[in-house]
C-alpha cells in the first residue's frame, strides 16, 4: 500500500482478510442495531399513545363493559394497558358467572390475570433491547480484535525489512485502528439506546402497574357496592361505571 494513499476506503481493501471479515461483521451489527432503534423508536412512541387514548377514555366516565366490549372488539388495534383492562374484566366476569360471590376471590382473580397480561405485555415492550445491549457491549471488544490481528498482522509483514520507518509502519497500522473505530461507530449509538429505551420502558411499566392499581380500587368499590345490606346494593350493576 501507497504510504501517501491513506483514505478510509483504501486502509479497508488494504486490510488482511481477518481485519476485513472482522469490518464487515461490525457493519452489519451497526445497521441491524439502527433498525433496531428505530422500529423500538416508533414502536414506544405507539404504545405511549394507545396507553394515552384509552386512559382518557376510561377516566372520561364510560362504563366498565362498555370499555370491555370495545377492547374485545378491536384486540388487535388495542395497546397494552386497554388488553391488561380487557385481562381483569374478562376474569372478573368469568368468576361472576361461576356464580363467586366472595369480594377477594374476585378481585385476586382479576389482579393474577392483569399481572400475567402486564408480564406479555412488557415482554413484547422490552424485545430488542438485550439486542442493543449485546452490540453495544461486544462491539468495541470485536474492533479491538481486529486491531489486535492487523497489527500483528502487519509486524509480521516488517520482520524481513533491513530498515523500518514511520512511513512504512503508519500504514498497517492504520488499517488495523480502522476495525476499533467501527467497533466504537456500532457501540456508542447502540448503547445510547439503550439507555433512552430502558428510561421509556420503565416509565411505561409504572404507569401500567399503576392502572392496574386504580383499576383494583374500582373493582374493590364495586364489590363493596354489591355486598348485601350497602346502601347502593339495589340500584348498581355488575361493574357498570366507575
Amino acid at each position: 500500500m501507497n504510504s501517501q494513499d491513506m483514505s478510509i476506503i483504501s486502509l479497508v481493501l488494504h486490510a488482511s482478510w481477518v481485519v476485513q471479515l472482522v469490518m464487515l461483521l461490525l457493519l452489519v451489527g451497526s445497521v441491524a442495531s439502527w433498525a433496531a432503534i428505530f422500529r423500538k423508536l416508533f414502536a414506544l412512541k405507539r404504545v405511549k399513545t394507545l396507553n394515552d387514548e384509552f386512559e382518557r377514555e376510561f377516566w372520561s366516565g364510560t362504563s366498565l363493559n362498555d370499555l370491555f366490549a370495545s377492547a374485545a372488539q378491536n384486540a388487535k388495534q388495542a395497546g397494552p394497558m386497554e388488553r391488561i383492562f380487557a385481562s381483569g374484566m374478562r376474569e372478573y366476569q368469568k368468576l361472576r358467572e361461576r356464580r363467586i360471590v366472595d369480594p377477594g376471590t374476585l378481585l385476586d382473580g382479576a389482579r393474577r390475570a392483569m399481572r400475567a397480561s402486564f408480564q406479555r405485555e412488557m415482554d413484547v415492550v422490552e424485545s430488542s433491547l438485550s439486542f442493543l445491549a449485546s452490540v453495544g457491549s461486544v462491539s468495541p471488544y470485536v474492533g479491538l480484535f481486529g486491531t489486535v490481528w492487523g497489527i500483528m498482522h502487519a509486524f509480521t509483514g516488517f520482520a524481513g525489512m533491513e530498515q523500518v520507518t514511520l512511513a512504512t509502519v503508519a500504514p498497517g497500522i492504520a488499517e488495523a485502528l480502522v476495525a476499533t473505530a467501527l467497533g466504537l461507530f456500532a457501540a456508542i449509538p447502540a448503547v445510547i439506546a439503550y439507555n433512552r429505551f430502558a428510561r421509556d420502558i420503565d416509565r411505561v411499566a409504572t404507569h401500567q402497574e399503576t392502572f392496574i392499581e386504580e383499576f383494583s380500587n374500582i373493582l374493590q368499590r364495586n364489590l363493596g357496592a354489591h355486598q348485601p345490606g350497602h346502601p347502593g346494593a339495589a340500584a348498581s350493576h355488575t361493574a357498570s361505571g366507575h
